[in-house]
């Protein structure tokens, strides 16, 4: 390289790194502009989600420019060897220098569209590498002295973004499936179904407009019978005109929760039902809530088939609920229907703390009523979970208590519900432990 050269290298090295990265491209064509006349110049970077293609230049052709032409340079041309040639840019051929770079190390390349049959001379080259050097490790260097706080901001806006569009999706198809359920019901004639589907669709309208004010209305924290209302209402309306029977389980304990961790649990429970209603077969639906000193466990179930297959879109509900620190569980049982347990951590107030502790240090002394564990249940769930803890089936529990098996399944389901254990085993082994203490 002669002296001259190297003096327009060191001199146009050091007004690129001086321009912030979005710019980068156009003051680089500005820069070579003599030493290569171009019409167009493009940068395309698959790494960079946001915008991988960039262009400057002619209007006209920068505007028809698309990635998909560039791709092909990523693999056929190397770090250190410009290549010159035709290609297909925006949509005709044209006469192309492409350049690659070594210190881009998930790959990148620029191309300047060139004249109709022009050529760089050879000695140019060399020049026009050690430039595109210089511009992609000073963008490889930005990217990698990006501020975590600038990160964790970008990520916190796309998980906010993502949770919105999810939760908008839910309220969509909620809204969708109602009207579905009206038209498609033959119990209602035309003139009704049409009215009813009206009234649906204004009353959607109409939640769409209020949610947020009811939510910054409730900002902080709210009661959770409240909490557990505000979702019975949307399961009513959502299942009003539908085959399916609603059974609701309010929580006992109307102490205060964070307003998010209750908006996070309808959310994911008005999805879960919606997953439900998927499949075939499915005549009953029962939901709850229950509070315990670490957080809120939503239960959803059904007396469907029974059978995870690909009609459940479960994997969504559980994303979302990993990224709020909670969790689902699923429990399908064949011929029994589904169980879904969504578990939202609460944190615990100064009050709730000092409860805890002081249940603990009462019941260390002894003073504390074995018998609170089963305080919850029922007489009927009561005489099941002590069947249940003699190790016998449902079959048998029915024909001893006179029941269905159907009957002593929604008995089952409730114990492990109120006394917040996740198997038979464990609700038998905590009546055992209560009735022998």
């Amino acid at each position: 390289m002669e002296s001259s050269e190297a003096v327009t290298v060191l001199t146009a090295a050091a007004r690129l790194v001086q321009v912030e990265p979005p710019q980068v491209i156009g003051a680089l064509s500005e820069v070579l502009a003599a030493v290569v006349p171009h019409r167009a110049a493009a940068h395309l970077s698959p790494q960079c989600a946001g915008s991988p293609l960039s262009a400057t230049g002619d209007p006209q052709l920068t505007a028809v420019i698309t990635g998909a032409e560039l791709a092909p340079f990523l693999g056929s041309v190397s770090a250190g060897r410009p290549w010159q040639g035709q290609a297909e840019i925006g949509g005709v051929e044209q006469t192309v220098l492409a350049i690659a770079s070594d210190h881009a190390p998930r790959g990148s390349v620029l191309a300047f569209v060139l004249d109709p049959g022009a050529q760089v001379p050879e000695q140019t080259l060399p020049l026009v590498q050690t430039l595109w050097d210089v511009v992609t490790a000073h963008l490889n260097r930005l990217t990698l002295e990006v501020e975590p706080s600038v990160l964790a901001q970008s990520r916190a806006v796309a998980m906010a973004r993502d949770v919105v569009a999810a939760e908008l999706t839910d309220t969509h198809t909620a809204t969708l499936a109602a009207l579905l359920g009206v038209l498609r019901n033959n119990r209602i004639d035309d003139a009704a179904a049409r009215t009813t589907a009206v009234e649906l669709a204004l009353n959607a309208l109409a939640d769409l407009r209020t949610e947020s004010q009811r939510d910054r209305a409730d900002a902080g924290e709210e009661p959770a019978g409240r909490a557990f209302q505000r979702l019975a209402d949307s399961l009513h309306t959502l299942l009003r005109h539908l085959p399916v029977e609603l059974e609701l389980d309010a929580p006992s304990n109307d102490r205060l929760i964070p307003s998010d961790v209750a908006h996070a649990a309808r959310v994911a429970v008005r999805a879960a039902v919606l997953a439900m209603l998927g499949q075939d077969g499915v005549r009953r639906i029962r939901v709850g809530w229950r509070l315990n000193p670490t957080g809120l466990q939503a239960t959803v179930r059904d007396d469907g088939p029974g059978v995870l297959d690909d009609r459940l879109d479960l994997g969504r509900i559980a994303e979302r609920l990993r990224a709020q620190g909670g969790r689902l569980d699923v429990d399908a049982v064949p011929g029994w229907g589904l169980t879904l347990r969504i578990m939202l951590p609460v944190a615990l107030s100064d009050v709730a703390k000092t409860a805890r502790a002081l249940t603990t240090t009462l019941s260390a002394a002894g003073k504390v009523l074995t018998a609170e564990p089963l305080a919850t249940l029922g007489q009927r769930e009561l005489e099941v979970l002590a069947l249940l803890a003699q190790g016998q089936r449902n079959r048998v529990i029915a024909d001893t208590l006179h029941i269905t098996e159907s009957t002593v399944k929604y008995h089952v389901a409730n114990i492990l519900t109120k006394l917040a254990v996740t198997s038979r085993t464990e609700a038998a082994a905590l009546y055992l432990a209560t009735a022998t203490a």
